[in-house]
């Protein structure tokens, strides 16, 4: 969908301070409640702390599934204390994934976050088809991104789960992040389908579906944000490549969400932000029950909060929606 953009203010090239996106994300959070969260084997330093101090912050209430002994020794090894928090024994990495995902299905709690175990062996809990926390929407990663040069905070999807998604699960994956961009507080997202041109040619697939999204959202297909595509990464994201390429769009300069094509390029995309322009990254799975905190070892303090409060502020969300659909 392309349209002028005449009344559209323009955003100052240097934007706010490197942090203040997670840091706004994160003071709203604090003003949510807490959501008990199903903390899955947190067996290292990074995510157990992590955890906790989500906790500290008054952002989740972790209730920690693993193996008991080894989550203590941990806790005694780096100095964190669990005096206050719950601990559900789990043997193995396998079983508390199992576990945490059964608690949910309880209803026990609103939240997953991933700890110290591989992301396929909490995925095959999440996504197994009798026990686990499936929905009629596709699961996805939504990357939640502050880089230090954008003025926008940035989300990319999907770069961690579907691999080859086809037409449907785009869909899925833009219907999943732009609800995430609404529940969270940033209002109406301007959407970029990503592909290496911005012209449809049938000789790059990825233009094709891109061209079909943005008719799809005009179908009511998609709902809730302001599409367009195919754009140019550089297009997408610098109002002066758009003005080069006369694009005149809503979307074009000034994105907030990017759809890549597959996992593949998603994830460079994500790494080279991480790596090269010093972005945090935070990162979520959606579709499913409820949202899924998935950090890893290598993640911030800083991007770990984000995670946590973002989760929670989506979570905080559904639940009004829930409480105001039972009326």
């Amino acid at each position: 969908m392309r349209d002028h953009v005449d009344t559209i203010a323009p955003i100052s090239a240097a934007g706010p301070a490197p942090g203040s996106k997670y840091d706004r994300l994160i003071a709203r959070a604090k003003e949510a409640r807490p959501a008990i969260t199903m903390v899955v084997h947190p067996c290292d330093e990074s995510s157990l702390r992590g955890a906790i101090e989500a906790a500290e912050l008054g952002i989740i209430v972790p209730v920690l599934v693993g193996p008991a002994a080894k989550i203590r020794a941990v806790a005694r090894e780096h100095g964190i204390d669990l005096k206050n928090y719950q601990i559900v024994d789990a043997p193995h990495s396998e079983a508390a994934a199992a576990k945490a995902v059964e608690l949910i299905r309880e209803s026990k709690g609103e939240l997953l976050m991933k700890g110290s175990l591989h992301t396929d062996e909490l995925m095959r809990a999440v996504t197994s088809s009798s026990t686990g926390l499936r929905t009629a929407r596709r699961i996805s990663h939504v990357f939640v991104m502050d880089v230090p040069t954008y003025p926008e905070t940035l989300f990319i999807t999907d770069a961690a789960i579907n691999i080859f998604p086809d037409l449907e699960v785009k869909r899925d994956i833009i219907q999943n992040a732009i609800d995430l961009f609404t529940d969270v507080g940033l209002g109406t997202p301007r959407v970029a389908i990503l592909s290496a041109v911005e012209t449809v040619t049938p000789k790059i697939p990825s233009t094709i579906e891109a061209a079909a999204l943005c008719k799809m959202a005009d179908r009511g297909q998609i709902t809730g944000g302001v599409l367009d595509g195919p754009l140019a990464f550089d297009n997408a994201i610098d109002p002066e490549a758009a003005k080069i390429k006369g694009i005149k769009s809503p979307v074009a300069g000034r994105a907030q969400i990017l759809v890549v094509p597959d996992l593949e390029a998603g994830n460079m995309l994500a790494k080279n932000l991480t790596f090269l322009a010093k972005a945090d990254a935070a990162g979520l799975v959606l579709g499913a029950r409820v949202p899924i905190i998935l950090t890893s070892r290598a993640d911030s303090v800083r991007s770990r909060m984000a995670s946590a409060a973002a989760a929670v502020l989506y979570a905080d969300a559904r639940r009004k929606k829930a409480a105001i659909a039972a009326v």
